[in-house]
Formats: C-alpha cells, sequence, structure tokens
C-alpha cells in the first residue's frame, strides 16, 4: 500500500490591505493548491479582500479564510494608518497559529513600514519589518535574513540550475551604523545559524559558506579599514573551530562568483544592499525572503507593497508562488528530519 504524504498547512498573512498582498495571495494560492494536493493554505485578512468566485469546490476544501476585520475601508494604492493594527494582528495569528502546531509554515505578503511607524509604533518601538518583529514575537535575540533564488541553467553560462543564498549579518540599519553593529559575536552567531538551518530545514548535509568583508578590497591588508582583520576574520576563524566549512572575508564585488554556485551552498554579507543589491539584480520577481533562527518556518515575497499597481489585475504572483513551494519544501525536510 503506497502511503500518502502527510498534508502540509501553510497559511498565508496578506500584509498591506491597499498594496498587491491580498491579490497576490490568493492568485498564488490557487495555482500552489492546483500543483501540489498535499497541502492546504489558510489565508488571513479582511474576507472582503478576497474573491472566491470560481475556485472549484475541491480547491475551496484546501483554501481557507479566516477572516480579520479591517478598521477602515480600504482603497487600493492609497495607505492608511488606521489599518496598522490589522497587519500586525495577521502576523501575530500567523506566528501563534505555527508555535502550536496549526501550521506548518508562514508566508508572508508585503507590509508597508513607513505607516504601520505612523499608525502604530511608538518613538521606543519603531517598526523595522518582518524579520525584527517575528524575532520578537518567537522570543529570539538573534534571526537572520536569507533570500534565495534558483537561477536557471544557461544564465550566467551555468551549465544546469543553481540555488542562490545571500543571508545577512545586519539587516535594516542605517549605512552609517553597520560598522559599530559589527562584532566578532554577532557574525559567529550569524554563521553558525545560517549552517544550522541549511542542515535543518534546506536538508544540505555539509553546507558550504562564504562570507563578505565590510570594506572595498576587504580592507586591502587594512589599509582601507581594519574590520575584516579585527572582526570578521576572527568570527570566521571561530566558525571553522566548531566545524563549519566557511570561507572569507572576501571582497564584496567579488564574492558573488557564477562558478562558485557549483559548490557555495550560501553568501553572507555583512549589510542590505551588499547583499541583496546583487542578488535582486539576477533574481527580481523570483527571489524568496527566508528567516532563519526562529522556532517556525516563515518565507516571504522579495518585493514591496507595489501602490502604483495595487488593484488594477496587472500584478505578477510569481514571488509568492515561489514562496509557497519554498515553505511548503522546508516544511516537507522539517518533518522527514523529526520522522
Amino acid at each position: 500500500m503506497i502511503q500518502q504524504p502527510a498534508l502540509v498547512n501553510l497559511v498565508i498573512s496578506s500584509g498591506e490591505p491597499a498594496g498587491v498582498g491580498p491579490e497576490v495571495s490568493i492568485a498564488a494560492a490557487v495555482t500552489f493548491l492546483q500543483e501540489q494536493p498535499a497541502s492546504a493554505i489558510t489565508l488571513l485578512g479582511d474576507t472582503s479582500l478576497f474573491p472566491m468566485s470560481g475556485i472549484s469546490k475541491e480547491l475551496s476544501t484546501r483554501l481557507k479564510v479566516e477572516s480579520s476585520p479591517l478598521a477602515s475601508a480600504v482603497i487600493s494604492g492609497q495607505l492608511n494608518p488606521a489599518n496598522a493594527q490589522y497587519v500586525l494582528n495577521l502576523l501575530d495569528t500567523a506566528v501563534l497559529g505555527c508555535l502550536d502546531g496549526r501550521f506548518d509554515a508562514m508566508v508572508t505578503a508585503p507590509i508597508q513600514k513607513s505607516v504601520i511607524n505612523e499608525g502604530v509604533a511608538s518613538s521606543d518601538t519603531l517598526f523595522t519589518g518582518h524579520t525584527e518583529y517575528l524575532a520578537k514575537l518567537c522570543h529570539q535575540e538573534h534571526v537572520v535574513m536569507m533570500l534565495c533564488a534558483t537561477l536557471p541553467a544557461g544564465f550566467l553560462r551555468l551549465q544546469k540550475s543553481r540555488d542562490l543564498r545571500v543571508a545577512l549579518v545586519t539587516t535594516h540599519l542605517p549605512l552609517r551604523e553597520v560598522p559599530e553593529a559589527l562584532n566578532q559575536q554577532h557574525i559567529l552567531e550569524t554563521i553558525q545559524i545560517v549552517d544550522h538551518d541549511l542542515r535543518t530545514q534546506f536538508n544540505v548535509a555539509k553546507p558550504v559558506i562564504r562570507v563578505a568583508g565590510l570594506n572595498p578590497h576587504a580592507g586591502e591588508s587594512g589599509y582601507l579599514g581594519r574590520e575584516e582583520i579585527d572582526v570578521i576574520a576572527p568570527a570566521i576563524d571561530a566558525a571553522k573551530r566548531l566545524g563549519i566549512e566557511v570561507s572569507g572575508p572576501y571582497p564584496g564585488d567579488t564574492m558573488f562568483d557564477a562558478k562558485a554556485l557549483d559548490h557555495v551552498d550560501a553568501f553572507i554579507a555583512m549589510y542590505h544592499d551588499q547583499g541583496l543589491a546583487p542578488f535582486k539584480f539576477v533574481s527580481f520577481g523570483g527571489g524568496v525572503n527566508v528567516t532563519l533562527g526562529l522556532p517556525i518556518i516563515r518565507t516571504s515575497v522579495d518585493h514591496g507593497t507595489a501602490l502604483d499597481i495595487a488593484g488594477k489585475g496587472i500584478v505578477d504572483s510569481s514571488s509568492m508562488l515561489a514562496a509557497l513551494r519554498l515553505a511548503y519544501q522546508l516544511a516537507v525536510n522539517v518533518k522527514n528530519l523529526k520522522t
């Protein structure tokens, strides 16, 4: 008797209601459920945002909307601070559902940080993004943002498709604050988290990791900055002593070598644009954001709210679809690891 795969329950937090989040959520959910019968999806948001007409009876048994009422009516493309708490409520529900085992993974649509800060956050509780907010909800001091994309064969002269993964040591910080935010322990913990989650979630048996420097030419032996000598290299050496296969620090402009994709499982950048500028140049529209170091699985689109095209029926849901596919695969990997 052939054993059927266990049902994987995913939850989508539909994000900023005036943006493209609700549109990409329902569109990608339908497509994903059609291609993956061993799955179910719960959409979180106001029911008015999700037109369900035309969805087959079979799909409707695996696609549920868990209603959370808006504070104010939505006009596509127009932000409203009155709905800021609504957006956070969706995240809270998704996280709690994952922590208590109701959901196997959560997928998040884009949010608008500015309107959340305007509508909810106070001066001492600035909202800086999904990653930091989820870390607080899960009581984790250190989590890691990692972007993932599959690059097709032929692109960048690749002989076959390869996975590009870029993790960050610092995330949403002003550039002038990055050097002070770097210390040996934080970089070491970032390397450890990336190594651990590549093993447990991505099913990579022996991860190979590259780490970037901070300064041009990785500091040029100290002539262009000493962070590589004093902070980054010692962290890499400490990780090596723990048995992690990691190398660096590499100059930021040469670390992302297409040939390295044959054997490198993840690249670690020191700051946001150092890692995400090259990533999005080669993957925009198909990338997925993953938060590592959480006790739950979380993936997300790699684009913003796109207020200028919200509600016009022209949005591309491919990034949300990719986020659902990756969330499903990570959930399956974790289930298999436990059996």
